[in-house]
C-alpha cells in the first residue's frame, strides 16, 4: 500500500511539474512583455522552483569524460568489467596513466543514492589511479528469481570484487560501506588471502557509532527492529522487475534526509528562487545540479537494511566483536598487513566524531606505522569526498597513503 500511494503521488507530481516547466517558459519568452516586468519574473520563478522540484528522476550517469592532470587534459573511459545481479563494477581510466598506477576500489554506499553520488571522489582519484567503484542495482529492478541479497551478501560482494582485481588494490569505503569493507578485510587477512587489500581508506563510516552519536544514530536506536520491519518496509510493485521483493524504498530514504535538516533545504530553494529572479541563471543551475543528484533515489532490500540498523546502530555488533559472516564470527585482529586510513569531518553530522577512529583502535594487531588518523576541520559529512576541500586537502593525504602502502603489500603478499 505505502509504494502504491508514492506511485500516485508521483504521477500526480509529474504531470504538475510539466505544467510547471511549460507556465515558466511561457513567462521567460523574449516575446512575451510578461517576462520583462516584475511579477512575470516571480512568477516564472516559482513555476521553474516547482517544476524542479516535482520533476521524476532516474538513475543518473556519471558523465566524467575529461581529467586534467597536470595542466593535461585526458579522455576518460568509463567501462563495466564485472556484473552480478545485485551490482556491476565499473573502471575508470585515461591514457595518461603510468602502467604502474594504483588501483583503487572505491566501495560506494548502499544507502538510497545511487553511486554517482562520490562522482566527486572518482573524478578526482582518477587523476593518478585506476579507479573502480560498486554500482549498486536499485533492487526494484532485481527480479525475485536472484534471491536475497544481505550483509553477508554485501561482504561477499566487496570480497569477490578484490579478488577480481588482483593483489595490491587499494580499497576506499564511503560512510555505510566502512564497516563491510572493514570486515572484508579481516576476512581476507584470517585466510591469508593475497588480494586483500594494500590499504583501506574508510571516509565517515559509523564502525563504532558509540562514539559521538549523531541524530542519524539517535533515530536508528530509539526504536526496536519490528518498527522498522512494520513501518518503513514496503513491497515493490508487480510493474516493475523487482515485483513482490520487500525493500526499504528510496523515497522514504530520501524524506528521512531532507526532514533532518528541512531548514537548509527550504534555504537553499528560497536562495535559488532569488537568483532567478535576479536572472543569475549560472547559481541557480548550481543549485539544481546539486538536487538533481540528491533526489535520484533507489531502494535497498529490506534484509540488508534491516541488518544494517540492527547490527551497525543497535547491536554495535562489529566493534564489540560480535559480528559473523557466514556463521563465523569476524576478528579485527586478523588484519595485520592492510593499512588504514581513518579519514573524519570535524562538522559531520551523520557521522560523528570517533566513529571511524575506532576502527583503527580495533585493529589491534596492526602495526601503528600502518595507522593513519586525519580530521578534517571544518568539513561536513559530504565535505569529506566532494568539494574543494575534498579535492585539495583530504585526497592528497590519501594518494599518499596509497603510495606509501602499495610496494609494502605486494612484498608481503610475495
Amino acid at each position: 500500500m505505502l509504494y502504491n500511494l508514492y506511485e500516485l503521488q508521483r504521477a500526480y507530481f509529474n504531470g504538475a511539474s510539466a505544467i510547471a516547466s511549460i507556465g515558466a517558459e511561457l513567462l521567460t519568452n523574449p516575446s512575451n512583455p510578461l517576462g520583462y516586468v516584475g511579477v512575470g519574473r516571480v512568477a516564472a520563478a516559482a513555476l521553474d522552483v516547482f517544476a524542479h522540484a516535482a520533476a521524476p528522476r532516474g538513475k543518473p550517469a556519471f558523465g566524467i569524460h575529461h581529467v586534467t592532470v597536470d595542466g593535461q587534459e585526458y579522455p576518460v573511459s568509463e567501462q563495466v568489467v564485472h556484473t552480478k545481479p545485485f551490482g556491476s563494477l565499473l573502471r575508470f581510466r585515461h591514457p595518461g596513466l603510468p602502467a604502474n598506477a594504483q588501483k583503487l576500489l572505491i566501495v560506494a554506499p548502499m544507502s538510497g543514492h545511487y553511486a554517482t553520488l562520490l562522482r566527486g571522489t572518482v573524478e578526482r582519484m582518477l587523476e593518478r589511479a585506476e579507479v573502480y567503484i560498486t554500482d549498486w542495482a536499485d533492487a526494484r529492478t532485481v527480479p525475485l528469481s536472484e534471491g536475497r541479497f544481505d550483509l553477508d551478501d554485501y561482504i561477499d560482494y566487496v570480497i569477490e570484487f578484490l579478488e577480481f582485481l588482483g593483489p595490491g588494490t587499494h580499497m576506499m569505503a564511503v560512510c555505510q560501506p566502512s564497516v563491510p569493507a572493514l570486515a572484508a578485510t579481516a576476512i581476507m587477512g584470517a585466510d591469508g588471502n593475497p588480494c586483500r587489500p594494500a590499504s583501506l581508506t574508510m571516509m565517515g563510516g559509523p564502525i563504532d557509532t558509540r562514539a559521538s552519536p549523531t541524530v542519524v544514530n539517535t533515530l536508528a536506536k530509539e526504536r526496536p527492529l519490528a518498527w522498522f520491519r512494520n513501518n518503513v518496509i514496503a513491497t515493490v510493485p508487480v510493474h516493475y522487475p523487482g515485483g513482490g521483493r520487500r525493500v526499504y524504498p528510496g523515497f522514504l530514504q530520501l524524506a528521512s534526509f531532507m526532514s533532518m535538516n528541512l531548514g537548509n533545504h527550504l534555504m537553499s530553494h528560497y536562495e535559488m528562487f532569488k537568483h532567478l529572479v535576479a536572472g543569475e541563471a549560472e547559481s541557480a543551475a548550481a543549485t539544481k545540479t546539486f538536487y538533481d543528484e540528491y533526489r535520484s533515489v533507489c531502494d535497498m532490500t529490506a534484509e540488508f537494511y534491516l541488518q544494517t540498523v540492527e547490527h551497525v546502530f543497535q547491536r554495535h555488533s562489529l566493534p564489540k566483536g560480535e559480528l559473523y559472516h557466514r556463521g563465523k564470527k569476524i576478528d579485527l585482529g586478523k588484519i595485520t598487513h592492510t593499512a588504514i586510513l581513518a579519514v573524519e569531518g570535524e562538522r559531520d553530522d551523520i557521522s560523528g566524531l570517533g566513529q571511524t577512529r575506532a576502527a583503527l583502535d580495533l585493529a589491534v594487531n596492526l602495526p601503528a606505522a600502518r595507522k593513519k588518523y586525519h580530521m578534517a576541520k571544518t568539513v561536513g559529512h559530504y565535505g569529506i569526498f566532494n568539494g574543494s576541500r575534498w579535492r585539495n586537502q583530504i585526497a592528497p593525504i590519501v594518494e599518499d597513503w596509497m603510495q606509501t602502502h602499495a610496494q609494502r603489500a605486494l612484498k608481503a603478499v610475495a
